[in-house]
């Protein structure tokens, strides 16, 4: 017997209002590696930039693919990774403009510090990235600054351990004007809370708010993927739990949301169990290789959060 890895494929269904969320890998090519997170890409959708990690994330780089029809080409690590740390990359709307987590040194010649919020530019989409530049005060501070995501009025929405946070870790906001950051303020108890809130992902006319919440009552048990929609007075509206399938009873966060497409990119630590006796180690290899092994991987869904937004109003 060899278990095949369309026996594992997750195709359960779930409704709401007239949809049916299924949920499918994503980026197959990537199943080599034993753990991925992370996904953004451009608006064409033809380059994406994910990080992939060691086991035990001492070694952790941001790597990028590009498209080509329907299949994603063999990816390469991104000019600006592969030293130090890096992770949680998430492109600007226009695409000119990348941001990441990184633990590098301010300067080459000192230590590596505490995980700060970078980025690095581009004139056009077909241009070289820059060296990478330190966001500096007041976004970053002495405490860990991670998983930023920008709208496309340069607001800038990201996870910190900062004083005054209501929470163990909470979603953290900074205004863009007149070219420069306002000191950052924690979201409101709509979205934090005294547990852990992270990797937020921002619309790019700041409309939604997708985070991940921990362990919260209202989940399906370990991190599951929120949203919170914004009224006409800026006021956000309490946060609700993506529906199942998109949430598991495993660790599911990183929402990316393709906009145009309606499509939901993310990264979950789901598995199953086999469907029979595994009689050889070469069928337990190819139990261990399959997409839903327990190791990070990123998944998709189609989701209209339109919908999904009046559906959970009028229920």
């Amino acid at each position: 017997m060899r278990l095949s890895f369309i026996s594992f494929l997750l195709l359960t269904t779930i409704g709401f209002g007239q949809n049916e969320i299924q949920v499918y890998p994503a980026l197959e090519l990537l199943q080599q590696f034993e753990k991925v997170r992370d996904f953004t890409m451009t608006q064409s959708g033809n380059e994406a930039y994910f990080t992939i990690q060691s086991a035990n994330e001492e070694v952790s780089v941001i790597a990028s693919s590009t498209k080509d029809g329907n299949s994603w080409n063999t990816p390469h690590i991104a000019s600006f990774s592969g030293e130090y740390k890096d992770l949680e990359p998430f492109l600007s709307p226009d695409g000119l403009q990348l941001y990441f987590v990184s633990n590098r040194p301010l300067n080459p010649s000192e230590e590596v510090k505490d995980f700060d919020i970078w980025f690095v530019k581009r004139s056009d989409l077909s241009s070289d990235w820059s060296e990478p530049i330190n966001m500096g005060s007041p976004v970053n501070s002495d405490s860990n600054e991670f998983y930023p995501a920008v709208s496309k009025n340069g607001n800038l929405y990201f996870t910190c351990d900062c004083p005054g946070a209501i929470g163990r870790d909470d979603i953290f906001y900074a205004e863009y004007k007149d070219g420069t950051y306002a000191k950052p303020v924690p979201l409101d108890a709509n979205i934090n809370s005294e547990g852990f809130e992270y990797n937020a992902f921002i619309s790019s006319d700041e409309s939604y708010l997708m985070f991940g919440g921990y362990n919260r009552e209202d989940g399906q048990g370990s991190g599951d993927i929120y949203i919170s929609y914004k009224d006409k007075q800026g006021n956000w509206s309490k946060a609700m739990p993506l529906p199942v399938n998109i949430n598991s009873k495993h660790m599911d966060y990183c929402p990316y949301m393709d906009e145009i497409n309606n499509i939901l990119y993310f990264t979950s630590r789901r598995s199953i169990n086999p469907t029979k006796r595994i009689e050889s180690t070469q069928e337990l290899s190819d139990f261990l290789g399959t997409y839903q092994n327990g190791n990070s991987r990123l998944y998709k869904a189609k989701i209209d959060l339109e919908k999904f937004k009046n559906h959970k109003t009028k229920s």
